[in-house]
């Protein structure tokens, strides 16, 4: 990069499944606690879709805010919440969440050194909703504020304003590796000078609209027993829950995050990014891409395989997907004698699709600033081919010092991510 600008990781904001502030996410983690319930898609007991990771304290699962019921700690104006789509409540909260874990107040982030990326799929409950009653009233009935709340672009353009950000703003569609691309991105505007602080959020909501359609792929357990749907890495694995909610991290320039006396978590040290350019729905079978993008984070970091102590990995649960990791796991650590510990912690969150990746980056930096690694929750019967894997079942009270977490998307999108101890 031509540079020596580093950025830390300085505020962390969790509305999950496994909990919605620090301490109740840690305490999962650490105590092996899943976020699933029973559910019952569109009152048909007859699908086979029957667990979900749930966002426990919110009710936003109508298209109309009013009807919405959040924690009252959250003070939420009446003009955002009027074009806000459910999940960009919870990317709200989280971004509330991460500002103040950082001692950030709402104007330190208008001064145009602070940008803003996002990561969702759009509301397809919303769009469903909005589209259908345009057509039931032949192209006469259409609230004014249908594109901006479900397209997308929704949080940026959300919470662009609400917050005033006069940075750089995007949003990020790359299927479950988006907000991981963010982050990565993020890093670079940061190593480059044109950014001193970066509001990474990822968030999405878990409907019959957006999570049915997955079932229809094959791609999700039709397990109705919690402990049995969600379990990557399991020979008898047979497809992922799908999870809603937001996460925020705020990625910071390092001496500018010393000189304000900002809590630090971890320094985001390097990434890498690479496709397999092999099928839209499906990982290459040896997980070329993959081995490329860790590769190539490992490169940016100045980093060996033997260096990782840790790798929270993508895995999913689904068969396919689960195989192709394994196979670049090996290919880069195995097959160079490093045995870093592995885990999904997707055991219990569930996949919440394009926030997987901020997701599980925020999970590594609590586990490098307070010292565990998560287990793999619900491994019983480890697939043969992960021989070679180290993957503890229990969560570990051993301080990684370099962690690096894996995404991968539709298409074939791959990125890996590198945090180290500071």
């Amino acid at each position: 990069m031509g540079t020596t600008r580093s950025a830390v990781i300085t505020g962390l904001g969790f509305i999950t499944s496994i909990g919605n502030d620090h301490a109740a996410v840690r305490r999962s983690l650490c105590e092996g606690r899943h976020g699933f319930e029973p559910v019952k898609f569109l009152g048909n007991p007859g699908l086979p879709v029957k667990v979900l990771g749930t966002i426990k304290g919110f009710k936003a699962d109508t298209p109309n805010w009013r009807d919405w019921t959040y924690p009252e700690l959250y003070q939420l104006p009446r003009e955002t919440l009027r074009g806000l789509s459910p999940h960009g409540l919870f990317a709200l909260c989280a971004i509330e969440q991460a500002l103040a874990d950082a001692a950030l107040a709402a104007t330190d982030v208008t001064d145009g050194q602070t940008g803003l990326y996002c990561a969702s799929a759009g509301s397809t409950l919303l769009a469903h909703f909005h589209v259908s009653r345009l057509l039931a009233s032949n192209g006469e009935r259409c609230h004014p504020l249908s594109v901006v709340s479900s397209i997308a672009g929704t949080l940026n353009f959300n919470l662009a304003a609400h917050y005033g950000i006069r940075g750089t703003v995007g949003g990020f569609v790359a299927a479950c590796a988006s907000s991981s691309h963010a982050l990565g991105c993020a890093l670079d505007d940061i190593r480059l000078g044109r950014q001193t602080r970066m509001i990474i959020v990822g968030a999405e909501e878990a409907t019959a609209e957006s999570i049915l359609p997955f079932g229809a792929m094959g791609a999700l357990s039709q397990q109705s027993d919690p402990t049995l749907a969600s379990r990557p890495f399991d020979a008898d694995r047979d497809g992922f829950v799908g999870s809603a909610g937001g996460v925020a991290l705020i990625l910071e320039e390092a001496e500018s995050a010393r000189r304000r006396g900002a809590p630090i978590y971890a320094e985001l040290a390097g990434w890498g990014s690479a496709a397999d350019g092999y099928n839209i729905a499906i990982s290459h079978p040896e997980g070329l891409g993959l081995k490329d993008a860790l590769r190539r984070a490992l490169a940016d970091a100045g980093l060996r395989p033997a260096d990782v102590d840790y790798v929270n990995a993508h895995a999913t649960s689904t068969p396919a997907g689960d195989r192709s990791e394994t196979m670049a796991l090996q290919s880069v650590f195995t097959a160079a004698g490093a045995h870093p510990r592995i885990s999904s912690t997707k055991g219990l969150t569930g996949h919440p699709l394009s926030m997987a990746g901020v997701m599980e980056a925020a999970f590594c930096a609590l586990a490098i600033k307070d010292g565990f690694i998560p287990g793999n929750a619900h491994l019983r019967n480890p697939d043969p081919v992960c021989a070679g894997l180290d993957l503890p079942r229990e969560t570990l009270a051993e301080r990684p010092r370099t962690v690096v977490s894996t995404s991968s998307g539709f298409g074939g999108s791959n990125v890996a991510l590198v945090f180290k101890q500071v």
